[in-house]
């Protein structure tokens, strides 16, 4: 079964969170949940979260994939987190799956891992780095990495990383049971 590491910093956005977790847990995905520290998460709109573990516990384990959630001002306490550039850079590495939604792909460039690739994020949020090449669909791969405009896009992309891990019929039964499709 794979194993995706889902970082929760305070002000994350709660919906692309929640959606990511709750989506790839019911494709039967091992999801681990972890806090930059031991307290729960309050996210960007107030809802408290939670986490399964800290960051550093996760950190002893190996994982398939990373999910990053945007929102603010999660992301930035992600970018400011030495252990998750660190961890994103290691995954990269070892050509696992990196996946970030709204404004955190800028996270995966601050890490340098979206250089020279196709990635789209919250309007705005890859300006700073020159070396991304931005696109503006809801979901873009360009291998490994995966990412996401934003709060909207929050199922296509959970669906999208069930496809990845899991197989496209995986991922038919999952939104199947969603009652996505008319």
């Amino acid at each position: 079964m794979p194993k995706v590491l889902v970082p929760l910093a305070q002000g994350c956005e709660e919906i692309e969170a929640v959606t990511v977790i709750d989506i790839l847990r019911r494709a039967g995905i091992d999801v681990t949940c972890a806090g930059l520290d031991a307290h729960p998460v309050r996210a960007s709109r107030g809802t408290m979260l939670i986490p399964d573990t800290t960051l550093d516990a996760a950190l002893k384990q190996k994982f398939d994939m990373i999910v990053l959630p945007g929102g603010q001002p999660g992301t930035n306490h992600l970018k400011a987190d030495a252990r998750i550039i660190a961890l994103l850079q290691l995954m990269a590495q070892q050509d696992k799956y990196v996946a970030a939604i709204c404004a955190a792909p800028a996270v995966l460039a601050a890490a340098g891992v979206l250089d020279g690739k196709h990635a789209t994020c919250f309007p705005g949020s890859l300006d700073a780095f020159a070396k991304v090449r931005q696109q503006t669909a809801s979901v873009v791969e360009d291998g490994k990495l995966i990412t996401s405009r934003g709060p909207g896009t929050a199922m296509d992309f959970a669906l999208t990383l069930v496809e990845r891990l899991a197989g496209k019929a995986r991922r038919q039964e999952v939104e199947g049971g969603l009652q996505r499709q008319a």
